[in-house]
């Protein structure tokens, strides 16, 4: 057409195959070039590029690469031998300088043969040899830095933490965390991890324990069995709390129970005191029971949710007794 102005992307003679003038932004041959350009200015950025064909599709290049790995069982083994046994999906896609496609496809391959596994989405774990019948590595090697790069503030409760002082017979099915909200439980190959959450839990009192991954937040006995008391549903029920209590009650120091029974509702306390002198535990429960005795107002039940009709009443510790209890052995 004479005189129409060429658009000077598409040749050097100036044709173009697209009728001029067109909207600026839907020139997108033009569009290319200029970000084609740029791309080739950029020495950081490496392998092949994919560049938009329209406005609402683009795609991402490869990240850069900050190591030499090969593939991802070379950085696998290189995080295992610094003695690192976790990592995340952006973490591994820096390290190789791969698409996020590549990465999913590579992460597949090795979780297939058992060399990796996902607890959470987005994080991994190495599994070594030993742990191979699992599908996993034990929660308490993961779970500190799960948290961490969740951002959250944990401690390991109940029958787990009671574990740690050689209170529990029986290892739970479960591997019990206590949050400071709600979170979807863990199932990793064999491994469970259940969280539960818990007012004040910044209060409460926990001790460092060393894993071979690295320490783990551990509820103190006084504190471990406050949390007993309070959720002995989840503990095997009141027989096994009991029997879990009583051999707990060697580590318990009396004052300390005082001030942990401070950071849960006042019916834990209740339960705990009585339990506490059904186990034989009389010097553990005196402090405890002028607590309650300064505080309680009201009866409770000894166990949460069960009938009561007729049920005989603990003065001292105003407990309803609905159940009678039978610490096993």
């Amino acid at each position: 057409m004479p005189g129409t102005p060429a658009c000077g992307w598409c040749a050097p003679n100036g044709s173009c195959s697209r009728a001029w003038p067109r909207p600026p932004g839907r020139h997108s041959h033009a569009r290319n070039a200029i970000v084609a350009r740029r791309v080739r200015r950029s020495a950081c950025i490496q392998g092949p590029i994919l560049l938009a064909q329209s406005n609402e599709r683009r795609y991402a290049a490869p990240v850069e690469s900050d190591s030499r790995h090969r593939n991802l069982a070379d950085y696998v083994n290189a995080l295992a031998e610094r003695g690192q046994y976790h990592f995340t999906v952006p973490q591994l896609r820096q390290a190789l300088g791969v698409s996020a496609p590549a990465a999913r496809n590579a992460l597949r391959r090795l979780a297939a043969k058992n060399g990796i596994a996902s607890p959470a989405r987005g994080f991994y774990v190495i599994i070594p040899p030993e742990y191979r019948r699992l599908g996993c590595l034990p929660a308490e090697q993961f779970i500190p830095a799960l948290m961490e790069r969740e951002g959250r503030r944990y401690y390991v409760g109940l029958l787990s933490a009671a574990q740690y002082y050689g209170a529990a017979h029986h290892r739970p099915q479960e591997f019990q965390v206590f949050l400071e909200s709600n979170r979807r439980p863990v199932e990793c190959g064999a491994v469970r991890v259940a969280f539960f959450a818990r007012k004040r839990l910044r209060d409460v009192p926990t001790r460092l324990f060393n894993t071979p991954r690295g320490p783990i937040a551990v509820s103190t006995p006084e504190a471990t069995a406050i949390d007993l008391a309070g959720y002995p549903g989840r503990a095997g029920g009141l027989d096994q709390v009991a029997m879990t209590i009583s051999e707990l009650a060697e580590e318990i120091d009396a004052e300390l129970l005082v001030k942990a029974a401070e950071t849960a509702p006042l019916p834990w306390a209740q339960r705990l005191g009585y339990l506490l002198e059904l186990g034989g535990a009389d010097e553990a429960a005196q402090p405890l029971c002028r607590f309650v005795v300064s505080n309680a107002r009201d009866y409770t039940l000894l166990a949460p949710g069960a009938e009561a009709p007729s049920a005989p009443r603990h003065r001292r510790w105003k407990l309803v007794i609905n159940m009678e209890v039978e610490p096993e052995s």
